[in-house]
C-alpha cells in the first residue's frame, strides 16, 4: 500500500461506522443490501464476491463470475476481524499500523483474520455489532469504498 495517513484513515472508517449504525437489521435487509452489492459491483471488470452473516450465520453469500475459491478465504479473515474487533477490517489495518503492531503481536493469524478492506460491521444502534457485510476481490481501499457506497445509497 501506498504511503497512507492511518490516523486519517482510521478517523474516516470511525465516522463511516458510526453513521452506518443500524436501527435494525435482519435477514431480509441482508438480501436487499446483498443484491444492491452485487448491482454496484458489476461496473468493476473483476468478480467480487460478497457475504453477509447475522449472529454468526451467512445468510448471503454470492460469488460471481471472475471469482476463485481464494475470494471465499477473504470473506472469512475479514468476518473473523469485524467480530473479533468489533471494527471494519480496514480501520483495524489503521490501528494495528498506529499503533506500531502486527497481526502476529496481537497473537493472531494472518490465515484467519485480516488487515485490510472489505469487512464492515452490522452494528445495531443500542445493541452492538452483530454482523458482518464483507466483499473479496477489488484493492481494499475499493473493497471497503464499495460497502460503504451501497450502506450510503440504500440508508444514508
Amino acid at each position: 500500500m501506498e504511503t497512507m495517513d492511518y490516523g486519517a484513515l482510521m478517523q474516516k472508517c470511525a465516522i463511516e461506522e458510526e453513521r452506518l449504525c443500524f436501527e435494525t437489521f435482519n435477514r431480509e435487509d441482508a438480501l436487499r443490501v446483498g443484491l444492491k452489492l452485487y448491482e454496484n459491483a458489476r461496473v468493476h471488470p473483476e468478480g467480487v464476491a460478497i457475504e453477509i452473516t447475522i449472529n454468526g450465520l451467512v445468510v448471503f453469500r454470492y460469488f460471481p463470475e471472475g471469482t476463485v475459491p481464494d475470494n471465499g478465504l477473504w470473506l472469512q479473515r475479514k468476518r473473523n476481524t469485524v467480530e473479533l474487533m468489533h471494527m471494519s477490517s480496514l480501520r483495524y489495518l489503521a490501528w494495528l499500523e498506529l499503533n506500531g503492531e502486527t497481526m502476529t503481536d496481537r497473537k493472531l493469524n494472518p490465515d484467519n483474520y485480516a488487515a485490510g478492506g472489505g469487512g464492515f460491521p452490522i452494528n445495531i444502534r443500542g445493541v452492538g455489532v452483530v454482523g458482518s457485510i464483507c466483499v473479496s476481490g477489488l484493492p481494499h481501499l475499493e473493497d471497503h469504498q464499495l460497502i460503504v457506497d451501497t450502506l450510503e445509497e440504500m440508508y444514508g
